[in-house]
């Protein structure tokens, strides 16, 4: 078989950052020689871009490697690789633990994907990594990170895995915070902002490619710019991401709310083109369990963010997560978190129970609840929560929104409004439309099934 015929599928697992690193590591494996396929059946190497941030997603990423090592019994596969956070995570452990996978890949394999993988058709064994704190593999010195960097925007490789009008925009990698309950840090290492420069290139190429909403990733996007001099870089990014020929949305993710400053929120939700849309991750609302998250806030203060966030923007979209069952959590500090939540009116929230995660300085703390308990409280949060998130979408009929339209099937046109992130918000079905994929259109609110809703589009 020669160089030109070899074929690759990549499976993506977890977040919008994930599918990122897939579209780049198809970009390289394309620059490589690489022929990329959508069905993991027809290909000779099978890359599963794995998750490593929690319990349930370390057992998909495993299951998919499985899954994905039976088509070298069954189907053309001659090679499985393991990258991603998992594989970056536990490197050497994953490859013993998993003899099924053909090599385990991290990070730093990235720059030669194309010649790993065809080192390992090849029969050539990959040594994996020994996992290391990532946070001290870059200098703390924003003027010593970039230091060597040109001022020439950075090649774009990149290479579409979904044409769908909406896609993902890294704006950084990494994060500096140092939540106890969060391992993140330890295996994408230290906050690291991309270059103005670098982010709109990508958006205009990204429009060039069909993409009609940019949905902006990182592992905190309030901190963007710190690290080039300018803390209130986003605020001048994005109305120049926004005003990008055929970008019609651009929507932020991931905003940490003791870092969400004034001025950020005013741009959000006054520019044009960017989505009112806030995605606040608050995870707590008890003073007492923030402290020993190492995080900040309490109930008046995110009240009073959200104030300013529907001051400017009434209809603004707000979401969050939260963990419940937090060693030393008190039903005191839960009724304080349930109070917060009626008070909110959040359009979405996302309800986790605490589990200890490898390296964390929580996984050390006494006073941890057992696991019953802490999913008993998930149970009650999460009713909650779902009735909260109900009732808001209701306060949302009779109002106009703007939906792109996503799908098209059976007759049936779905797409999602401005408040309504991708795939995690729910999602707006169109009625007296002719619309196609891609286009944006205007519509009223008529009736709800839960966060979804149906709206009729205005004529």
């Amino acid at each position: 078989m020669t160089d030109t015929e070899l074929s690759v599928a990549l499976l993506t697992l977890g977040c919008a950052r994930n599918e990122v690193d897939s579209e780049e590591l198809a970009g390289r494996l394309a620059e490589g020689g690489f022929r990329l396929v959508e069905d993991a059946e027809d290909a000779d190497t099978v890359v599963v871009n794995t998750c490593g941030f929690v319990e349930v997603a370390k057992k998909d990423s495993v299951d998919t490697l499985l899954q994905a090592a039976d088509l070298k019994e069954d189907g053309r596969a001659r090679a499985v690789v393991a990258v991603g956070c998992l594989a970056e995570r536990y490197g050497a452990e994953l490859a013993a633990s998993l003899p099924e996978a053909d090599a385990v890949l991290g990070f730093d394999d990235y720059p030669d994907i194309a010649a790993r993988l065809r080192a390992i058709l090849a029969g050539e064994r990959h040594h994996p990594h020994t996992p290391q704190d990532r946070r001290r593999l870059l200098p703390i010195s924003p003027v010593e990170r970039h230091r060597d960097e040109t001022t020439e925007p950075q090649p774009l490789r990149r290479r579409r895995l979904d044409s769908g009008p909406t896609s993902p925009l890294k704006l950084a990698s990494g994060c500096d915070r140092r939540c106890t309950f969060c391992a993140i840090p330890t295996f994408r290492g230290s906050f690291v902002s991309r270059r103005p420069g670098d982010v709109l290139a990508e958006a205009r190429w990204l429009a060039d490619q069909g993409a009609r909403e940019l949905f902006l990733v990182s592992e905190n996007s309030t901190s963007y710019g710190k690290d080039l001099g300018d803390l209130r870089l986003l605020e001048t990014l994005l109305p120049e991401i926004a005003a990008v020929d055929g970008v019609e949305r651009v929507r932020v993710s991931y905003l940490q709310p003791a870092e969400t400053r004034p001025g950020l929120v005013e741009t959000i939700a006054t520019t044009p083109g960017v989505a009112p849309y806030f995605d606040l991750s608050f995870q707590h609302a008890s003073p007492a369990v923030l402290r020993r998250m190492r995080r900040f806030g309490d109930p008046d203060s995110f009240l009073g963010l959200l104030e300013q966030v529907r001051a400017l923007a009434p209809a603004a979209g707000v979401r969050s997560n939260v963990i419940v069952g937090f060693p030393g959590e008190t039903e005191a500090d839960l009724q304080v978190l349930c109070d917060f939540l009626e008070a909110a009116r959040m359009d979405v929230t996302g309800v986790f129970g605490y589990s200890d995660e490898d390296g964390t300085e929580a996984a050390s703390y006494d006073d941890k609840l057992d696991a019953d308990e802490v999913a008993e409280r998930v149970r009650r949060v999460t009713d909650l929560v779902e009735e909260l998130n109900a009732q808001r979408a209701e306060e949302r009929i009779g109002e106009e929104v703007e939906v792109l339209v996503e799908t098209i099937e059976d007759g049936e046109v779905v797409g999602r409004a401005a408040h309504q992130g991708p795939e995690v918000d729910g999602s707006t079905s169109l009625v007296g439309t002719s619309a196609e994929v891609g286009d944006l259109v205007r519509a009223v609110v008529v009736e709800t099934d839960g966060v979804d809703l149906v709206a009729k589009e205005l004529s």
